[in-house]
């Protein structure tokens, strides 16, 4: 506490809220792909890099180093020639799983809708497809 006045309430909706450093890691795609890949199980570094098809060796790496930082993954180095590490979701990523697949879920769901909508926006306004 600042001059006896209470903090406000964290908004992500306030420019200069820290909660928008944590929307943004969660919003991020990886993210959100690595802890789907992650739900109920653990994983090695290898097995990840297959699960998440598309994600460069450096993504993943900067993606679980922030994952580790915030809590939300564990990271278990095994004593072995070579290394094993393994990952996994801590009680605070599994909070992550239900909202996060709900996401997939609508996306994988409503696809052809979007597609449909795109492909007619691209007719009838002559605008280019995203990259």
């Amino acid at each position: 506490m600042l001059g006896g006045m209470m903090p406000a309430r964290p908004c992500v909706l306030n420019a200069g809220c820290p909660s928008r450093i944590v929307l943004a890691l969660i919003a991020d795609k990886w993210t959100a792909l690595i802890i789907r890949s992650l739900a109920g199980r653990t994983l090695r570094y290898n097995e990840l890099q297959r699960e998440v098809a598309g994600i460069s060796q450096k993504m993943l790496t900067q993606t679980l180093r922030a994952l580790e930082e915030d809590g939300v993954i564990a990271r278990k180095v095994y004593p072995v020639i070579p290394p094993m590490v393994e990952y996994s979701l801590t009680p605070l990523g599994r909070t992550l799983v239900k909202p996060l697949h709900a996401m997939c879920e609508w996306a994988e769901r409503h696809l052809p809708k979007i597609q449909a909508h795109q492909k007619e926006r691209r007719r009838t306004c002559g605008g280019k497809p995203r990259p």
